[in-house]
């Protein structure tokens, strides 16, 4: 259940694990978010709250820590057998927690925080259970005070994004106009402002001033046409890529992805790029840091382009087989979406057990 431009009750097709099963997309009316039209509100809680009832499901997901966790809080506790919750954006930790600092230092910036994070713990206490993808956001669940959290990582489709998907023709293809011997660089994500893709920007300058390179980023948002205006030569907008397929190719036919978010929560677009066989380069904080390895990948502080750009330097100035060979070992212990979801669905079966002895 998802808010969307019209209502709409169907099936979906085609999944990425295997095994049998059904499943149907139903979105309710609501209206686009002033900043990224992309998203919509969920404000049809009444019928939102309706459609759980109607259904009386085993499990319950909340994937908004607000409305989807308020409908289904409202929906009460005869609704399911077991509710949880997926931790997919921090807000407090990413985005009110380093204003503060800013402005009143580290210290003051907890005592700040304090309440909301209390209020957090709040709106999860009704929860059997918080899953979160990140290592770090695990632990800031904890320390908060949130109850029975469990660390997750997000899973990879595998069979789509690996080493296998390079290919010379897509190498050349990017690099059309360019040098043949030219570093191909690649970013991908949302263009909003909390994707800091400036900073990408500016570090792809220094790079670009220095050695031939080509920048290819795959992504769209509200902050595109600013991005496009700044771009330095050399950088191509490549639009959000719906063909996975394609996008496994580019991924693993170029020599470092590069991201600048230290707000991400897991940073799903890394760990694809990872398991692709590609070396990265990733900033010191957030999720995205979690799938960097030492011999495969470099970490620069956060939000510095100068350290961005030199950090990608000696990605790109290491001997390249030896580099690859570490790449393609750490492509190897990308966690699977099937591995993902065993690990969800043995959780709900201890749940369940736990649930059903209680009663």
């Amino acid at each position: 259940m998802a808010p969307g431009a019209r209502d709409e009750d169907a099936p979906m097709g085609g999944t990425v694990a295997s095994g049998p099963g059904s499943s149907r997309l139903v979105r309710f009316a609501g209206p686009a978010l002033p900043y990224d039209r992309t998203y919509r509100l969920l404000g049809r809680l009444d019928k939102v709250r309706e459609r759980i009832l109607r259904e009386q499901a085993d499990i319950l997901e909340a994937h908004s820590p607000y409305l989807a966790t308020a409908a289904i809080v409202a929906s009460g506790r005869k609704a399911s057998r077991a509710r949880t919750a997926f931790w997919h954006s921090d807000h407090v930790g990413s985005y009110v927690q380093p204003t503060l600092d800013r402005w009143l230092g580290r210290r003051r910036a907890q005592a700040g925080t304090a309440p909301l994070w209390q209020a957090m713990r709040a709106l999860l206490l009704p929860f059997d259970a918080v899953f979160a993808a990140g290592r770090g956001q695990a632990d800031r669940l904890r320390k908060a005070g949130v109850r029975n959290v469990i660390h997750v990582p997000f899973g990879v489709d595998t069979r789509t994004f690996n080493p296998g998907a390079r290919r010379a023709s897509e190498r050349a293809r990017w690099l059309e106009g360019a040098s043949a011997k030219a570093a191909l660089l690649v970013g991908v994500g949302r263009f909003a402002i909390d994707k800091r893709w400036d900073i990408v920007l500016d570090a792809f300058a220094r790079i670009s001033a220095n050695r031939a390179a080509v920048l290819v980023l795959f992504g769209d948002g509200p902050e595109r046409k600013r991005l496009e205006d700044r771009a330095p030569p050399g950088v191509r907008f490549a639009g959000f890529e719906q063909d996975r397929d394609k996008l496994a190719r580019a991924l693993a036919s170029a020599d470092v992805l590069v991201h600048a978010s230290p707000y991400e929560t897991f940073g799903l677009s890394v760990a694809e790029a990872v398991a692709c066989g590609l070396p990265i380069v990733v900033p010191r904080s957030g999720g995205a840091a979690e799938s960097a390895e030492p011999k495969s990948s470099q970490i620069y502080p956060d939000l510095d382009a100068t350290e961005c750009a030199a950090a990608v330097e000696r990605l790109l100035n290491r001997d390249p087989a030896e580099l690859r060979e570490h790449a393609l070992e750490a492509a190897a212990r990308v966690p699977s979406v099937d591995r993902h979801f065993a690990l969800v669905l043995d959780s709900y079966a201890d749940l369940l057990r736990g649930r059903d002895a209680r009663s």
